[in-house]
């Protein structure tokens, strides 16, 4: 190999530019030689990370809603960053829960009257269904955005409306 263009795969100090198998020390691979003082110790899948703080920019984010974000002092929306203080949070349901009858009872219902009257408690059987979706929408320093959460269960109004309660609550 020439000098003009050495291997760069060539173990250090290696006069004939042999290639290294492994991965080279210094490429994301601390090593004993480069001055760190200690050999870099193997992460296991699942290995604890020992916690280092927040990260930088603004903190670890407090809760989401929909696409929006809470912040320690901000709110991260697609439409842009407002600031949480004086924040106005506002949740319209606009959902709906039908209860109907399932078709396996009236099947039910119809093959066991032939053979007995207990047929016709089959009829009792009731199935729930929710759709739609709960409007969020936030208000702060002169912009305005809105998101649809959609509505799994009857009970998705009351546990958005908790989270935008505690929204509500740091926007003080």
């Amino acid at each position: 190999m020439s000098e003009q263009n050495p291997n760069p795969y060539a173990a250090d100090g290696d006069p004939d530019g042999k290639y290294q198998w492994g991965p080279t020390p210094g490429y994301g691979y601390p090593h004993e030689a480069q001055g760190y003082g200690y050999p870099q110790q193997p992460t296991l899948p699942g290995t604890p990370v020992p916690y280092t703080g927040p990260p930088a920019g603004g903190g670890a984010p407090l809760m989401s809603i929909g696409d929006i974000t809470v912040m320690n002092d901000s709110i991260v929306t697609p439409s842009g960053t407002m600031p949480l203080k004086g924040a106005v949070w506002t949740a319209t349901d606009m959902s709906r829960t039908e209860e109907k009858m399932p078709t396996v009872a009236i099947v039910l219902a119809v093959i066991f009257f032939i053979f007995c009257l207990l047929g016709l408690l089959f009829l009792l059987m009731k199935e729930k269904t929710t759709t739609g979706f709960i409007q969020v929408t936030v208000t702060s320093g002169g912009r305005h955005h809105s998101t649809m959460v959609p509505a799994v269960g009857p009970d998705t109004f009351h546990m958005v409306m908790g989270q935008i309660n505690y929204a509500r609550s740091l926007s003080v």
